[in-house]
């Protein structure tokens, strides 16, 4: 038999002299206590080394993907020409269904395997001659240093941090922006007042006043680009009559520098907008189909991650983002809070607030369900979020049906449902009198037995 034992400085093939010891697993480390049992067993067949940490990193990336790297195939291929009727042991079991598919050399996998390659590490100094132990510490050091460096820079599951990292610029660049249109605004109406009730829209209003500068030049500019002819018209009729104050030219330069800060902003909030969609859906589309782009990256962020999102419950996904209300309820005793970042999903803000609750607790089961197959699963489409979605909306649908059927009921529908309703205040008033009679006998019935024991 040949086992086959990874280092940091390459890989070791060595060949087993008794097999016999490999039976009793359970007292296999005594026959490694020392080098020279050690070599009694294991003897080195063939040494791999690797030619530098770029080689190593390959090497390694390869047997933690389960795959058959270059260097390790062709030091198996020099064992194969040699001993191809033997067995090889090996410590991964992914690995040797590569190795026996390619090279088709049977392998062995099994506890004996694993504890002889615990034995092998404890005396490989001893059995791989020709290498210092600090030149493998050295290696070992560098390779890890590598191989961590490695899976931080392509691990999948860091990739969601660029979704954290949008959402939050996208709520910094929103709050920057209405700042600037207030500020924008508020500074411009000194000098056109009426512009400002005129042209509601914000970037519509930066790009009018970046253009007309002053509003004596209201009436020879052409607005028609970003305003319909209803609105230009209206801005031109009260630029003749304003009430505002006249600004000189370095005042219309700042205002205008202060415009052209606010149109970029709002075109790069766009393209932001349009990355983090592409995103949202390459990465979670069942989530983002079920709740949107925007709420599933809000609450990405808040958990930290889509794998840390999917660890919690779906009583947490619905309240998630209303801690300080949560522990508030709690605290005083109170109704806890129906819903969190969750509320801001088009299903919940569609439906009427009576039924709020009840939507947002379903849509926050199917959006766990969607989270745990987005982060776990192979799958990359979005067949089940659509499908989970359609199943809301159809109990939306219902649930507002029956509303307005209890609404629009005959007259004596009304009053029978208004008489059970009166029935059941009825019948709770009188259990909660027996309550407060029972506990009235109770108290007096304990003042008596102190009355008697003090006598």
């Amino acid at each position: 038999m040949l086992v086959l034992f990874e280092t940091a400085a390459g890989y070791a093939i060595f060949k087993v002299l008794d097999e016999s010891k490999l039976q009793e697993v359970d007292s296999l480390y005594k026959e490694f206590e020392t080098p020279e049992k050690a070599n009694k067993i294991l003897k080195l067949k063939h040494f791999e080394k690797f030619q530098d940490t770029t080689e190593a990193l390959a090497a390694a990336t390869a047997l933690v993907e389960g795959k058959l790297g270059k260097s390790l195939k062709k030091a198996l291929k020099k064992v194969v020409a040699k001993e191809a009727h033997e067995q090889l042991a090996i410590s991964d079991a992914k690995l040797g269904g590569v190795i026996k598919e390619k090279l088709d050399l049977s392998c062995v996998h099994s506890p004996a395997v694993a504890e002889l390659m615990r034995c092998i590490r404890s005396q490989m100094e001893a059995l791989i001659s020709g290498l210092p132990p600090r030149e493998i510490s050295a290696m070992s050091l560098g390779l890890a240093h590598s191989l961590s460096r490695y899976k931080l820079k392509f691990s999948p599951d860091k990739v969601d941090t660029m979704i954290v990292q949008a959402i939050s610029l996208l709520d910094d660049l929103d709050k920057e922006l209405n700042n600037y249109n207030m500020r924008c605004r508020e500074w411009y109406g000194w000098h056109f007042p009426e512009l400002g009730k005129v042209v509601t829209d914000n970037l519509a209003y930066c790009k009018t006043v970046r253009k007309v500068g002053d509003r004596t030049n209201v009436a020879t500019t052409d607005l028609s680009e970003f305003l319909p002819e209803e609105i230009e018209a209206e801005v031109k009729l009260a630029a003749e009559i304003s009430m505002g104050t006249e600004v000189s030219e370095q005042d219309i330069g700042n205002i205008r520098h202060l415009c052209d800060q606010v149109i970029e902003i709002s075109e790069y909030r766009a393209q932001l907008y349009d990355y983090l969609k592409n995103r949202m859906m390459a990465i979670a589309p069942n989530l983002t189909v079920m709740v949107g782009e925007l709420v599933g990256a809000r609450l990405i962020s808040h958990a930290g991650s889509l794998l840390n999102l999917a660890k919690h419950p779906a009583s947490t996904v619905q309240i998630l983002g209303a801690e300080k209300a949560l522990f508030r309820a709690l605290k005083t005793r109170k109704d806890t809070p129906k819903y969190g970042l969750i509320y801001h999903a088009s299903l919940v803000g569609q439906t009427t607030a009576k039924n709020k609750g009840k939507i947002s607790r379903m849509l926050a089961a199917k959006t766990a369900l969607a989270i745990r197959y987005d982060a776990l699963g192979e799958d990359t489409n979005a067949e089940m979020g659509a499908e989970n979605r359609a199943k809301l909306e159809a109990r939306l649908r219902q649930l507002e049906d029956r509303g307005i059927r209890r609404i629009s009921g005959t007259g004596k529908a009304m009053a029978k449902a208004d008489k059970y309703q009166h029935k059941r205040k009825r019948r709770r008033r009188r259990k909660r009198r027996q309550r407060r009679n029972l506990r009235n006998l109770r108290n007096q019935r304990t003042k008596r037995r102190k009355c008697q024991s003090v006598r």
